[in-house]
């Protein structure tokens, strides 16, 4: 049987977690048969370092199945370090460890079904420090305004040239209607008239919160073709000014990682695979080879990459009034209109406000002083507007700095 999938893009997106994945292209393939995707890197930060293990899939399906139950380790300088199951498909360290210099490393996989992996060996880059980290206003290719965050790096000894990166982001959320009261449904033994509801004291939603968002692309650059190895002003992240991310207070984490040469083209390749022109070049690989191969099957086909690299990283937070100064904030996540729902409709009557309320989709903003025709006596706004817990966390991260 032959089907059409976008096979090669497919088990890519699985391994990064990537959300600008081509646009559909149909690839034939004979018997689509689920290939082991691994994405593993050992740096020499010490903490529980993390395997993740997925499988290819087909087009028409949901998503990535998880690799589940198998038996991962690491093995390097006479130790061995085993890996336990956290999620599904995401395997952590036993116990906190990092990458030596001078020594070979070797991811080994055992699934549930009894087949065996096993990566090259694999040794420490040499580290390279971050030199700045900053945010700038700008106006990107596209020409839209908004916010670089730009990094600067040099090796002197040019041995490092090739360079990835990852960040962590998180921000403040302030519920634009946040208000102390919030409604709730009368119980029909004490209401006074049908579909009641009254102001109460609100105990669980939360005017400012935190949320932490992750990169979700290959994000690389190399300065093999440079007169120096020195990066400077390469951009991580771009945020358009209008997103809602940076009203208030912004933090971003960058991780740089020095790669061999071998773990910069797979990845490159890798990210040319995520692009929408790539599939339309004349060379078309079977799958993207990496250093993991089946000690099991010679034949069979395994997508992955086993990574030992050296990672520094460095935090700055920034304020919108720190580079937009005078403005407007950017519009919410939400429009946030306030209404005024009836109580009640119809005939037989059906609680409109009160259905509302009880399913938690509302949050108060006050009273309906001159209600017109088809409005109830209170103003709401949906949940979100009144509750920034819909979409972050009110505890406060153990790194974040105010002002």
């Amino acid at each position: 049987m032959i089907k059409k999938i976008p096979f090669i893009v497919i088990a890519a997106c699985s391994m990064i977690l990537t959300t600008s994945c081509i646009e559909d292209f149909e690839a034939t393939f004979e018997d689509f048969e689920s290939a082991i995707v691994v994405e593993a890197t050992i740096t020499d930060k010490l903490e529980q370092q993390r395997v993740f293990l997925t499988r290819t899939f087909e087009f028409e399906e949901d998503g990535p199945s998880a690799e589940s139950n198998a038996m991962v380790r690491v093995e390097g300088g006479g130790n061995v370090f085993t890996f336990q199951e956290s999620t599904p498909g995401l395997y952590i360290s036993s116990q906190v460890f990092a990458a030596q210099p001078n020594t070979d490393y070797q991811l080994r996989i055992e699934t549930q079904d009894g087949r065996l992996y096993s990566s090259n060996q694999m040794t420490l880059t040499q580290p390279t420090q971050i030199d700045d980290l900053r945010a700038e206003r700008i106006t990107n290719d596209e020409g839209e305004d908004g916010v670089a965050i730009l990094v600067d790096s040099f090796d002197p000894t040019g041995n490092s040239i090739n360079y990835r990166y990852q960040y962590e982001e998180t921000f403040k959320i302030i519920a634009p209607f946040w208000t102390p009261d919030d409604l709730e449904k009368v119980r029909p033994e004490e209401a006074t008239q049908l579909c009641e509801v009254k102001v109460v004291v609100d105990e669980k939603s939360e005017e400012t919160c935190f949320t932490t968002d992750f990169s979700n692309s290959i994000i690389q650059t190399s300065t093999k073709s440079l007169g120096e190895d020195r990066v400077s002003n390469f951009m991580v992240r771009f945020i358009n000014s209008n997103n809602y991310i940076i009203s208030h207070r912004y933090s971003i984490l960058v991780r740089q990682f020095i790669q061999s040469n071998e773990a910069f083209t797979f990845y490159e390749t890798l990210n040319e695979f995520s692009g929408n022109e790539s599939f339309f070049s004349e060379t078309q690989p079977g799958f993207l080879e990496g250093n993991i191969s089946s000690d099991t099957n010679s034949n069979e086909t395994v997508l992955g990459y086993f990574d030992v690299a050296s990672v520094v990283e460095r935090r700055i937070f920034f304020n919108y009034e720190d580079l937009f100064p005078g403005e407007e904030l950017p519009p919410y996540v939400n429009p946030c209109v306030p209404n005024a729902p009836e109580l009640l409709r119809g005939a037989p009557p059906v609680c409109v406000l009160s259905t509302i309320v009880e399913n938690d989709l509302v949050r108060l903003v006050g009273t309906n002083d001159t209600p017109a025709e088809m409005e109830g006596p209170y103003l709401v706004v949906p949940r979100v507007c009144g509750d920034c817990s819909e979409i972050g966390k009110a505890e406060v991260p153990e790194f974040w700095i105010e002002e």
